[in-house]
This record gives structure tokens, C-alpha cells and sequence, in this order.
């Protein structure tokens, strides 16, 4: 198989179309065809049915797609650090992280660690949990921040954060008046839910669970950052994480606690075997100051509710 037929088929699949995809490529549609042809030739794969003159991709090109992915993903990331390396040599960090701490405590953190100052340049990336362990295992950034929901096996880990979740809400909610959130309070008010596989979440319904109650779900999202927003525009209240929830109060949204704990954990990994650089403790120390400043933001803010 030639790689250019690979990097043809990746396009489609992303464009939908042979026409688009010849557009993006700057080929002719003819020539994205036999590309295709001779893909499926090479692999002996039915890549796609031809259905009125479409491509629709069957599930082995679903599962081809994911592995040419990653490939072109890892090249595209290699391609990415040589331009870096060249214009700024070794005195850089690729550091990510999940959103909830990527939005706002992470941006505070790297203003207080002083890149300019430091002669230190910074890739940033906010990523998905899954993407941040899949970017630090292959090695392509210093270290990230992930949530605890998923298998940490092929880095190193250990706990950056757990916190209770608060319940959020905006101003005209019934429960706006009431200092705490209880269990009968969730259990029969509209919840605006993080995904199921969320672990926080999986905390909270236990805990329900355990007392004869379940939420109300009538919405599911997978970031805390989309809770608060549809809680600020009257969707309903939610579970949010609260160094998130923390830049949304300023807004309007309501921030409380809640009788039944369920925390968010939020874990730093990085790849064995590899030391980090002097300027990443900086900026891992940085953060721990940074995230202990937050918690007591939180906790006044809290302490205002009640």
C-alpha cells in the first residue's frame, strides 16, 4: 500500500465526498477514485458501498480510519516540534490538559509562572482525558492533566486534585434561595448530568443509590464548563467541578454544596522514564500554588451560600 493512497482515503473519510476531498487535496475527482480502487485492491478491503454514486464507508473503514489517525496525528506532532525546535530551540514545554482545568486554572497558572520572563515557550493544549494520555504516552508532551476515569497504564501518575462537586444554577431557580443541595433536592429537580462514564457522575448516583433516590437526568454533556453555561441560561442545575464553575460566578451562576459527596479527581501523568525539564517543576510547583489559591476561592465562595 502507498502512503499517498492512505492520505487520500484519510481525506475522504474526513471530507465525506471525493469531490471535497479532491478539493482539499488538489487533485482531480478521477484521481481520488482510483486512489481509492487501488487501496482497496492493495489491502483486499471493501473500504466503501457505492450507493448512488456516494461513497459511504463500511466498518472496516471506520476502523481503518482510527489507526490512520493516529499515524497522521503523530507525524503531524513530529512535524509541529521540528518547526518549534527550530525556531525556539530547547527552551520550550508541551504541557495539556482536560477542560475543566484547562480554561481557566491553567491559563492562571501559566501567568503566574512568567513565560516571557522565564525565556520559555509554551504548547498548550486543552485535550480531552483519552488525548491527554494518548499525547503523554507516545511521548509528545512534558506532562498533562487527566481525569481518573480511565486505565493509566504507560505513564506515570499521581493525584493533582480532588474536590468535592458543587451544584450550580442561576439566579431564578427554585432552589436559588437554598444554602445546601440535598438529596431529595436532586432527586427531584431536572439535572443537567455529565456523561455516564464521567466518574463524578458514577460517585453521585451511587451515593443516591445507596439512600432509594436516582436523578432526574434531562440532559447529558461531557464537560463541566457546558453545565454551567445551560445552567446560567435557566436549562436546569447540574453537577459542575468548582475550579471550573469558580470562572463563571462573576456571570451570575450560583455555586453550592451539596450533602451528597462526589468528587472530581483530577491526576498529573508523565512518561516513565523520562525526567522533567527544570522549567516543568517550575511550572508544576506554580500550579500547586495556583490550585491551592482556587480551593480557597471555592471554599469562600461556598461559605457565601450558606
Amino acid at each position: 500500500m502507498e502512503m499517498r493512497d492512505i492520505g487520500v482515503f484519510r481525506a475522504v473519510m474526513q471530507a465525506g465526498t471525493t469531490s471535497k476531498a479532491a478539493t482539499l487535496l488538489g487533485v482531480s475527482q478521477p484521481a481520488v477514485s482510483q486512489s481509492i480502487r487501488r487501496l482497496e485492491t492493495d489491502s483486499e478491503l471493501r473500504l466503501f458501498d457505492r450507493v448512488r454514486g456516494r461513497l459511504v464507508p463500511t466498518q472496516e473503514a471506520l476502523a481503518l480510519m482510527v489507526e490512520v489517525d493516529r499515524y497522521f496525528m503523530g507525524a503531524e506532532m513530529i512535524e509541529h516540534r521540528v518547526r518549534s525546535l527550530k525556531s525556539f530551540g530547547l527552551g520550550r514545554l508541551t504541557v495539556a490538559s482536560l477542560p475543566a482545568l484547562g480554561t481557566g486554572f491553567m491559563p492562571r497558572a501559566i501567568a503566574a509562572f512568567g513565560l516571557e520572563a522565564r525565556r520559555v515557550q509554551l504548547s498548550f493544549q486543552i485535550l480531552s482525558s483519552p488525548q491527554v494520555h494518548q499525547h503523554v504516552s507516545s511521548g509528545q508532551i512534558d506532562f498533562g492533566l487527566m481525569a481518573d476515569e480511565l486505565s493509566v497504564s504507560g505513564v506515570e501518575n499521581s493525584e493533582f486534585l480532588k474536590i468535592p462537586g458543587v451544584i450550580v444554577m442561576n439566579a431564578q431557580h427554585p432552589l436559588a434561595r437554598k444554602p445546601v443541595i440535598d438529596s431529595d433536592d436532586l432527586a427531584t429537580h431536572p439535572f443537567l448530568a455529565l456523561n455516564p462514564e464521567d466518574s463524578c457522575r458514577r460517585r453521585l448516583e451511587a451515593s443516591l443509590r445507596s439512600e432509594g433516590k436516582a436523578l432526574r437526568p434531562i440532559l447529558e454533556t461531557p464537560y463541566s464548563n457546558s453545565i454551567c453555561e445551560l445552567a446560567l441560561q435557566g436549562v436546569g442545575m447540574g453537577m459542575a467541578h468548582p475550579i471550573q464553575a469558580l470562572d463563571y460566578l462573576s456571570r451570575g451562576l450560583l455555586m453550592k454544596p451539596v450533602t451528597v459527596e462526589a468528587c472530581f479527581t483530577s491526576l498529573l501523568v508523565f512518561r516513565p522514564g523520562t525526567p522533567l525539564s527544570e522549567n516543568a517543576k517550575e511550572l508544576l510547583r506554580i500550579m500547586r500554588i495556583q490550585m491551592e489559591s482556587d480551593r480557597q476561592r471555592v471554599s469562600r465562595a461556598l461559605g457565601h451560600g450558606r
